[in-house]
């Protein structure tokens, strides 16, 4: 069983992204993702990131609701 912590700041490591407080304050306010796009389908990810996030998804991961809450801060 996996007892990583599930907040932002591990799912930003998960992806592979800089995780501070305020670099995650930074991808959200520079990345949006348009209403008609979804999460995964963003330009901004690699392929990698993208995999992740779909297959959390698909699966009803651990990271899923965190995946939801980043999907909700990225079309604010």
């Amino acid at each position: 069983m996996d007892t990583t912590p599930q907040d932002l700041s591990h799912l930003f490591e998960q992806l592979g992204l800089e995780n501070s407080e305020e670099s995650i304050a930074e991808f959200i306010s520079k990345y949006k993702i348009p209403d008609d796009v979804l999460l995964t389908q963003a330009e901004f990810w690699n392929d990698s990131q993208r995999c992740f996030l779909k297959e959390s998804l698909e699966e009803d991961a651990q990271w899923s609701e965190l995946i939801d809450h980043l999907d909700t801060q990225l079309r604010k």
